[in-house]
């Protein structure tokens, strides 16, 4: 049976990320892995703070901190806001590990070793005020390309463009802002990508004709623009060394690994972690080498695609080992605030530590995934948000519940009633649940989460049309052991959004799962005859009516966030 490997794209270790990171890597890459373990898969979902680079150094600097401390300290705070949003990593590791210094420190090898890296002397900008060589990252200045007067001396966060330091526009570095800058020679390591550019092609033209057209077009991008030998070395003092057995004179200079190059083999290095917990019951390599039989999703935000799909499987071809390549790439555009961008470095939109302050996390769960930026751009607003969450968790599903349950235990106690057999309206019922659970499971399968959510949302529905249709509290008067078979058929309704609700809202769909005193419930998924049937909770079963399991959000909300965290 094929195995899963998920992974996301690691978190820059310098801060609480925002909304926009956690819809465009984390949170998808979770509700697939939870629907993959859910219909019995082996899946393995792996991802680890991106903790080298100029990122670290600098926030570590800003803190006043030692940037190996820094880090730490920002590992377990992310960590926890992950836990918070019920992101379930089959382990989260961390870039700075022993196991990812080994791991690319062979690649490094071996790609020297087949004649795909090179020393070659380069003219580097130098920082006269700092006494510095300063790596690409440590300087900033305007875009030539989109006029953006904070770009980065390697890629522009606005246009995505990837750049050198010399193409900036009036260049200045990132540690004191001195403009006073040279350009001195010194020694760098090459990856020789334009020695693999055919190859690399040849893969993704094998592989990405089911990747969204987000992923395969920004690689083919690169590849019509010709792929460049690419300097994967650094000047910093945090980052994987260069070994000294291999290239001594670079080693003795302090030279690190560039951080797009020792990243992505942090996808290997956090499994060999995982598995160095307990090595006898887990291999690390049979994930990554020779593993014909997994299937390797990866989930990331447009600016992390190049990476991904063209210098990441350049390193993987040219060290001439059987590395497993990644099969899908799930990209996703921007979640902007109000039209304009989330940013970390300017601290424009939601973060997570704060989304979780002002709801659990199955609000901002549910809302990111139903508005997931799959095909273009979308935007946070809280007028949006608040629409959301009231008409599809509170009214459509939270209600439901809360109305069947209370109106049960008022009318028949604290045991699901027998009431008649099901007749015409209930089996029409089960036909459209198991037609919508089918459509659910679709969406899941080709990674489609807005139109998974719509499923999800119809199901639903689905229940609330047929209360309206029944309206045993009409019944009651007339029949009451026909408004016994509604209440029954409506908790077995809720028992299922229980079930297949939880790759998206998993607190929600214990409390509702809970709710029942049910023995032995160990499903994990529903069938198409189930949902038909909707007996899983047989009459006489006891049960508990949950507290309510989403407020609605008042205008008194919406106006104190909107003053907390800017609306324009």
């Amino acid at each position: 049976m094929t195995r899963h490997l998920i992974t996301s794209a690691l978190p820059y270790i310098n801060g609480i990320k925002h909304l926009g990171n956690m819809v465009g890597s984390m949170l998808p890459a979770d509700v697939y892995a939870r629907y993959l373990r859910q219909r019995g898969h082996e899946a393995l979902y792996i991802c680890a703070t991106d903790e080298h680079g100029t990122p670290a150094e600098l926030a570590a600097k800003d803190a006043g901190l030692p940037v190996a401390e820094f880090c730490a300290q920002q590992h377990d705070a992310q960590k926890a806001i992950y836990d918070g949003f019920g992101l379930r990593f089959d382990y989260f590791g961390r870039s700075s590990s022993e196991q990812n210094r080994e791991i690319t420190q062979h690649f490094a090898r071996k790609l020297h070793e087949n004649g795909f890296i090179e020393e070659r002397a380069i003219r580097q900008v130098f920082s006269v005020a700092d006494d510095r060589f300063l790596p690409d990252r440590y300087i900033v200045g305007t875009c030539p390309y989109c006029g953006y007067d904070k770009a980065r001396g390697d890629q522009c966060e606005n246009c995505t463009r990837v750049l050198d330091p010399t193409d900036l526009i009036e260049p200045r570095s990132a540690i004191s802002g001195s403009s006073e800058l040279e350009v001195r020679e010194t020694k760098h390591l090459f990856l020789l990508q334009s020695k693999l550019d055919g190859e690399v092609e040849a893969w993704i033209d094998e592989c990405s004709g089911d990747w969204p057209h987000l992923a395969s077009s920004i690689a083919r991008k690169w590849l019509t623009e010709g792929l460049h030998d690419r300097s994967i070395t650094r000047d910093l003092d945090w980052g994987v060394p260069v070994p000294a057995d291999t290239w001594p004179e670079l080693a003795a200079e302090g030279k690190v690994f560039y951080v797009w190059f020792d990243a992505p083999i942090e996808y290997i290095g956090a499994t060999k972690e995982w598995a160095d917990l307990e090595p006898e019951t887990r291999d690390w390599k049979s994930w990554w080498y020779e593993a014909s039989d997994v299937q390797y999703t990866q989930f990331m935000a447009k600016d992390n695609v190049p990476f991904h799909t063209v210098m990441f499987p350049a390193s993987q071809i040219g060290t001439r080992e059987p590395w497993k390549r990644v099969d899908h790439v799930k990209a996703f555009n921007w979640l902007n605030y109000y039209g304009g961008k989330f940013s970390t470095s300017q601290q424009r939109g939601v973060f997570t530590d704060a989304a979780l302050e002002l709801l659990p996390a199955d609000y901002w769960r549910y809302f990111l995934l139903a508005h997931a930026p799959e095909s273009d751009d979308t935007s946070f607003t809280w007028e949006l948000f608040a629409s959301s969450v009231n008409k599809d968790l509170a009214d459509t599903l939270g209600n439901f519940v809360n109305r069947v349950l209370s109106f049960s235990r008022k009318r028949f106690g604290d045991a699901v009633p027998e009431g008649k057999a099901a007749g015409a309206p209930e089996q029409a019922l089960g036909e459209e649940i198991a037609r919508l659970l089918a459509e659910y499971e679709g969406q899941l399968e080709a990674r489609q989460f807005r139109k998974a959510t719509q499923a999800l949302r119809a199901l639903w529905s689905a229940g609330n049309s047929y209360l309206e249709e029944k309206a045993p509290w009409l019944e009651i008067k007339a029949d009451p052991e026909a408004a016994a078979l509604t209440l029954r058929t409506a908790m077995n309704l809720i028992h299922l959004y229980a079930v297949v609700s939880e790759p998206f809202i998993p607190s929600s769909a214990r409390a509702m799962r809970e709710a029942f005193e049910l023995a032995g419930d160990d499903a994990t998924w529903v069938s198409a005859d189930e949902a038909r049937a909707l007996s899983a909770v047989p009459a006489g079963t006891a049960f508990t009516v949950p507290p309510v399991l989403f407020a609605k959000i008042t205008d008194d909300d919406l106006e104190a966030w909107r003053e907390r965290f800017g609306a324009q």
